[in-house]
């Protein structure tokens, strides 16, 4: 038989962590996940707009790991012990540091605060390293009621400096020049 999508158990405003826990829809944890899953969302809408595989490869990664990293939030780790699948291990976050620095090594020294667009591909990384840095601080929240191993919160911390060296290689890859901050424009 085939499973239903819904399961009307949360019509009354409460869902279940891994282990069978209930918590409010809104409480902190739900959030920090949920964030998480909207950035791997925009993630793949990103993915639809880039040409090279290297990117893409590495992007698919990534949505493994967050996927992985929603699991390890969802867990209610007083009565459930971590799957393997949600763990993040030193050996991701060093991947993620050295796609940063194959990107940045061919990029140009930046001279300016960088705002976000200049092509399609370049606005929406910009727009996961938005949501990033957000499901970044709600899970840093998670972090003062119950403490987040230092690999989950590594890992989201350089996934928005990757991400903002992405949307740096797009722009200048589709646009020619990156569009800098002015404080003249913002005088006006």
């Amino acid at each position: 038989m085939k499973s239903r999508v819904y399961t009307r158990s949360g019509d009354k405003g409460s869902t279940s962590l891994v282990g069978g826990k209930r918590v409010s829809k809104a409480d902190k944890r739900i959030e920090s996940y949920g964030t998480v899953d909207e950035l791997n969302s925009f993630i793949g809408l990103l993915m639809t707009e880039l040409t090279e595989a290297a990117d893409v490869d590495f992007l698919r990664f990534v949505q493994h790991k967050l996927f992985s990293i929603g699991s390890y939030l969802a867990t209610d780790r007083g009565s459930t012990e971590l799957r393997v699948e949600s763990r993040v291990t030193a050996e991701s976050v060093t991947w993620v540091e050295e796609e940063i620095d194959r990107i940045d090594g061919a990029l140009p020294k930046m001279t300016g605060f960088v705002l976000p667009g200049g092509s399609r591909a370049a606005a929406l990384a910009h727009v996961c390293r938005t949501v990033c840095r957000r499901a970044e601080r709600r899970i840093y929240e998670v972090n003062e009621a119950d403490e987040v191993e230092d690999h989950v919160l590594m890992f989201v911390n350089r996934l928005s400096d990757y991400l903002f060296v992405l949307a740096r290689k797009e722009c200048i890859k589709n646009n020619g020049k990156e569009i800098l901050w002015d404080y003249l424009v913002s005088k006006k």
